[in-house]
C-alpha cells in the first residue's frame, strides 16, 4: 500500500512516499480503508525523535494520528462494526500509522463518524477531540460555573475545548492572535486575550483550570492566574512521573521524567496548584460521546486546509509553521 514512511529520526527530510505491507488485521480489529488523515504537530515531534525515550518506535515507521475511512475488514472476535461502516479514530500508540492506504485498528479505539460530517472533517476530530475530552471532562472535571483557560484558542485542540468547556457551562477564556479573535468568539470564549496586545498573566484572576500547548515560559506564567487547588494541565510538557507509570515506563525512566517535571511541580505546589502532563490516549466509547456531541450540533470541525495525499509532507511542514486555524487535514480520495 501507499504510504509516507519515516526510515529514521530527523527533519523532514527523513519522511518519504512509498511502498508499504498492508497491515496485518489481529482477531479484535477492524481493517479500515482510509479516506483521510489529520495532521498534528505530535507527527513532526514523533519524526524529531522527541518522543523515542519514552515512546520506542521500530522503524520504519508510518506517522499519522488521526483515521476517518470505511471498514473493509473484521477481525473474527469483532462484534460492533461491520464491512461498510464509516468509522473514525485515533489508533493506539505503537499502532499509528495514519497516513497510508489503510490501518488496522483495535476495535475499542473506534467509533462510527458523525454522520453529517464529511470524512476529511471526521479525520481532524479524533486527536483534538480526546484531547479535550481527557484534559477537561476526564482530568480536570470540568462543571459548570468553574473558569477555565485555554491557550492557543485558534489551534487544534483550542478550537474543540472551547466548544467542549462552554457545553459544559464553564467560563471560557483563551489567548490568540488579533487575526483570530473572531474565530474563537465564534467558538463560545467568553474573555479573548490578544496575546500582542495583552499579557494573559495581568488580566485573569481565579481560574479553576488552565489547559496548556504553549512553551515554558507561559507554563510557568499560567500558575499565577489559578486559585488555590487549580490544576494546570500541559499537553506540551514536561511528562511527569504519572504518565510515566501509564506507560509502564521503568523506574530509571520514570526518575528521568520525574526530574523533567520537578521545576513546574515544585513551583505550583508552592502556589498550592496542581501540575499534570497529558499525552492523549486512544478511546473509541468517548469518542463515541463526542460524536454525539457532533451530531446534536453542539460541536462543530475546524478544518484550516485539505491538502491531497501526495503532499503529506507539506502539510506538515504548514502545520509546523503554527499558524493554521483549527486543524490540517490530507485526502486519500
Amino acid at each position: 500500500m501507499k504510504a509516507f514512511i519515516l526510515d529514521r529520526y530527523g527533519s523532514a527530510d527523513c519522511v518519504r512516499a512509498g511502498e508499504m505491507p498492508a497491515p496485518e488485521l489481529r482477531e479484535d480489529d477492524v481493517l479500515v480503508q482510509i479516506h483521510a488523515a489529520g495532521v498534528n504537530l505530535l507527527d513532526s515531534k514523533i519524526r524529531n525523535g522527541e518522543f523515542k525515550l519514552i515512546l520506542p518506535y521500530r522503524l520504519p515507521l508510518i506517522l499519522g494520528h488521526d483515521v476517518a475511512g470505511v471498514v473493509v475488514r473484521v477481525g473474527s472476535r469483532v462484534r460492533r462494526f461491520k464491512l461498510g461502516d464509516e468509522v473514525y479514530a485515533r489508533p493506539a500508540d505503537g499502532r499509528i500509522g495514519a497516513f497510508a492506504e489503510f490501518s488496522a485498528i483495535k476495535e475499542d479505539d473506534v467509533a462510527i463518524k458523525p454522520k453529517a460530517l464529511t470524512m476529511e472533517e471526521a479525520a481532524s476530530i479524533p486527536l483534538v477531540g480526546l484531547t479535550a475530552w481527557q484534559a477537561l471532562i476526564e482530568r480536570a472535571n470540568l462543571t459548570q460555573g468553574q473558569k477555565v483557560l485555554i491557550h492557543a484558542g485558534s489551534g487544534g485542540v483550542g478550537t474543540f475545548a472551547i466548544q467542549l468547556a462552554k457545553h459544559v457551562g464553564a467560563t471560557v477564556a483563551t489567548t490568540t492572535s488579533t487575526a483570530n479573535v473572531d474565530l474563537v468568539r465564534s467558538l463560545g470564549a467568553d474573555i479573548v486575550i490578544d496575546y500582542k496586545k495583552q499579557d494573559f498573566a495581568d488580566v485573569l484572576r481565579d481560574y479553576d483550570v488552565v489547559l496548556n500547548s504553549l512553551d515554558k515560559v507561559t507554563l510557568e506564567k499560567s500558575l499565577r492566574v489559578l486559585k488555590p487547588g487549580g490544576q494546570l494541565i500541559s499537553i506540551s510538557g514536561p511528562p511527569d512521573a504519572g504518565f510515566a507509570r501509564n506507560i509502564g515506563a521503568s523506574w530509571v525512566l520514570r526518575m528521568i521524567v520525574g526530574f523533567l517535571s520537578y521545576g513546574i511541580r515544585a513551583k505550583a505546589k508552592r502556589r498550592q496548584a496542581n501540575y499534570s502532563f497529558l499525552f492523549v490516549r486512544a478511546n473509541g466509547g468517548q469518542l463515541t460521546e463526542i460524536t454525539s456531541l457532533i451530531d446534536d450540533e453542539i460541536i462543530r470541525p475546524v478544518v484550516d486546509r485539505v491538502f491531497p495525499f501526495a503532499s503529506t509532507k507539506e502539510a506538515m511542514a504548514y502545520v509546523e509553521a503554527g499558524r493554521a486555524k483549527g486543524k490540517v487535514v490530507v485526502s486519500l480520495r
